[in-house]
């Protein structure tokens, strides 16, 4: 006979633990407790050596499916001659834990809410441990129901009985319901509503009908119309304001993914994993959808339901759904059904309401299968708060801010990186307010006081303004640059601490010059970097009015890196208004509002306004998005380009890449070919760059990051172009190539600055 002390840390609370623990000891006969607390799970066990031994395997091999365990601790004690083995109450003090994610409906549920006999029939609250709203619902730790939205629900007979059985699959499940004493559905029609029917029937028949439904799921309110339906999806996108972005979509099952997309198998475990986000698939030629749900793009955004609610709506309806953010474009989504009525009823023509109350607003994820690897783009339903795991234990708390765009904040508590939801763009009030009380949730919950506080080096970012003004007088504030945060994200996903070549691609970033880069080969560490390599800069003329009209961009290089004339490019400045052009060249001339930048999503704006593809931007990004949906891959040359050497690094001028471009236009070329060769051109000169830098610096690895690496064949491209070049690589899988994975890198370079890491 021996006893145990045991103490587990991870994702152990809200996912079955306990009872699976009690199910442990009872299969080999051991006695003792188990019981949650602040920081961790707690056991004492004792029985036969060999079954304790058992025990322990099965404990970390065994573990539920929604269980994370990340450290197991285990002492001798003396024994205490325990007669049976219970399940205690939980013990409320100092200390923090991880906390699950969402999780969508486990199969078993499923069956229930599915199955005529069971008293969860059409149920669309129906969850267990396995299942159903974790963090979206928590208020505080350690998790139990009265910390949740659930207290208000007291339990039925019923479901009280399988909340306090350890052999039931629902045991401490906190979200617990049934139809006689949970959350219910309710359909509001022009302020009627409509209890007369099933509510579920009642929406299917007015999405039948052409019409937009804003539905309370999950993480927030959800915007639905017959994604089939050009009328319904038009109206969905002029009343929401979402101007040429593409809207996801919602099917019943696989077999409906494969009807719309060609789907792999990396792909198909993205869709049916208990995340649940939306992947974006290669589009079927003859998918029956409607043009205005993803203008100009091969791709589609197709999720799977993830909550009794969606299963029932869309076995229901039969059919793809337009399945949105329920949002005014670029304001956070709306969780509260007053909040709804307010904010969406000039949108939506109805609403299905429920009385569950969202604590955490979250909106679906978005992932993308990049060189075969599912690549997060958008991480939030199902996947935050799970933590990141650092190669460093902080004994400082570190907030870094992240930044402008896309923006998530991080937190590093010890060794764990716990990165926010997608919290969006900081345009607008709605938004940074909603950063603001996330981030004090997050604080709350794992118990971070931060003494060190990361930030963009961009003065006018409204997240560099909440590094400065939280309350923490004596934090230390670390300035971090843009595309240095960029690579050393990509480090820290694989653990990495030795220098880099790395590769930041984007948009925009604040350059430590003053001028704005995105075009960036820099030799990394985490604390420091240095410039090796970048594109030739051009003036963004007009400034920001420059990523809004590519044209603009187009002009930009032909001025300044062709040193061409107009006549040179005469068809494609015809096709600009006369005024226009005297402005623009007088801006040139100038230099009025005229940025110069080195960005490599610049570049992308001025080819596809060269090949005529796209003059006017409707959202950040779309001229690169629809040049690569048109993109030629079995093209089999690339265009001249020239690197030029600068102080100790090199400019990548693709003056000569513009020209032949130009060249081949005129000639008539297909410009699926052109936009093909010219991805291809941009992975040639990238890895000629990396080349250069590993011989003179000896360096092999080559991480990749920035918002150009969510383009599936530029990075296929150049990771094949890397590989045959003997590189080694690193790429993103757990946080975003975009800005979304910024705050992590921005954290791990504070956390080396301050400790000399």
């Amino acid at each position: 006979m021996r006893a145990l002390s045991i103490r587990v840390r991870g994702i152990v609370q809200g996912v079955g633990f306990r009872p699976f623990v009690f199910q442990l000891a009872e299969r080999y006969k051991l006695a003792g407790w188990v019981r949650n607390t602040n920081q961790q799970v707690e056991i004492e066990v004792e029985g036969g050596g060999v079954s304790l031994d058992n025990f322990l395997r099965d404990l970390r091999e065994r573990a539920p499916p929604l269980a994370r365990i990340d450290e197991i601790e285990a002492d001798a004690r003396p024994l205490s001659g325990y007669g049976s083995f219970e399940i205690l109450e939980s013990q409320v003090g100092e200390g923090w834990q991880s906390i699950p994610p969402d999780a969508a409906t486990c199969a078993e549920c499923l069956a229930e809410v599915f199955d005529a006999s069971e008293r969860r029939h059409g149920y669309a609250f129906t969850n267990c441990t396995h299942c159903g709203p974790r963090f979206t619902i928590i208020d505080s730790l350690p998790y139990d129901r009265d910390r949740t939205t659930m207290r208000c629900f007291p339990m039925c007979e019923d479901c009280h009985r399988e909340y306090e059985d350890p052999r039931d699959r629902r045991f401490h499940a906190q979200p617990i319901a049934c139809p006689t004493c949970g959350p219910h559905l309710w359909l509001e029609t022009e302020a009627n509503v409509s209890a007369e029917e099933d509510p579920i029937v009642a929406c299917a028949a007015l999405l039948v009908l052409g019409k937009i439904v804003a539905i309370k799921g999950l993480g927030g309110f959800q915007l639905a119309c017959d994604g089939a339906n050009d009328e319904a999806v038009a109206r969905l996108r002029s009343q929401k304001r979402r101007y040429g972005k593409p809207f996801g979509l919602m099917v019943p099952d696989i077999d409906w993914v494969r009807r719309l997309c060609e789907v792999s198998e990396v792909e198909e475990r993205s869709l049916a994993s208990r995340e649940r986000p939306i992947v974006l698939l290669k589009r079927r030629a003859d998918a029956r959808i409607a043009a205005e749900v993803a203008p100009g793009l091969d791709t589609l955004g197709l999720m799977l339901p993830y909550t009794p609610l969606h299963h029932l709506l869309l076995q229901t309806f039969g059919g793809p759904l337009v399945m949105t953010s329920g949002n005014l474009s670029e304001e956070p989504i709306a969780i509260g059904n007053r909040e709804a009525r307010k904010r969406l009823s000039g949108i939506a023509d109805a609403f299905l309401f429920h009385n569950r109350d969202i604590y955490a607003r979250y909106d679906d994820s978005v992932v993308r299968s990049l060189a075969g690897t599912p690549v997060s783009l958008r991480r939030a339903r199902g996947y935050a708060p799970v933590p990141v795991d650092l190669p460093f234990d902080s004994r400082q708390d570190i907030l870094a801010c992240g930044p402008h765009q896309k923006n998530t904040f991080c937190l590093v508590k010890g060794s764990k990186a716990y990165i926010s939801q997608h919290i969006g763009d900081l345009d607008n009030l709605e938004t940074l307010e909603h950063y603001k009380r996330s981030l004090e949730l997050y604080q709350r919950l794992f118990k971070v006081e931060p003494q060190i506080i990361a930030h963009d080096m961009h003065p006018d970012y409204l997240s560099t303004h909440v590094a400065h003004e939280f309350p923490a007088p004596t934090a230390l504030r670390v300035v971090v640059q843009h595309h240095h945060a960029h690579v050393v994200s990509v480090m820290a996903e694989h653990g990495v601490r030795e220098p880099v070549i790395g590769v930041a691609y984007d948009g925009t970033g604040y350059g430590t010059d003053g001028t704005i880069w995105g075009g960036e080969i820099l030799l990394c560490e985490w604390r420091s970097f240095q410039r090796l390599a970048h594109l030739r800069q051009a003036p963004m003329i007009g400034g920001e009015a420059a990523i809004r009209k590519p044209y603009r961009m187009a002009a930009a290089y032909i001025w300044s890196l062709c040193q061409a004339s107009e006549a040179e490019f005469s068809s494609f400045f015809a096709t600009l208004p006369l005024g226009e052009r005297i402005i623009l060249r007088r801006q040139f001339d100038t230099g009025l509002n005229s940025p110069l930048t080195s960005s490599c999503g610049r570049l992308f704006d001025a080819a596809a306004a060269l090949l005529g593809l796209r003059q006017e931007a409707l959202y950040e990004g779309q001229p690169a998005v629809e040049l690569e949906a048109i993109a030629d891959a079995d093209t089999d040359y690339v265009y001249p380009y020239d690197i030029l050497r600068e102080g100790d690094g090199w400019v990548i001028d693709p003056a000569a890449t513009l020209r032949a471009m130009w060249c081949e236009v005129r000639a008539g070329r297909p410009i699926s070919q052109i936009a093909g060769v010219f991805h291809k051109t941009i992975a040639a000169f990238t890895v000629a760059v990396c080349r250069n830098i590993r011989d003179k610096h000896g360096i092999n690895r080559v991480a990749l990051s920035g918002g150009c690496f969510q383009n599936a064949l530029l990075t296929r491209l150049i990771l094949a172009d890397l590989l045959e070049s003997g590189f080694e690589t690193l790429t993103h899988r757990l946080v975003p190539p975009n800005d979304g994975g910024i705050s992590l890198g921005q954290a791990v370079v504070a956390y080396a600055i301050a400790t000399g890491g």
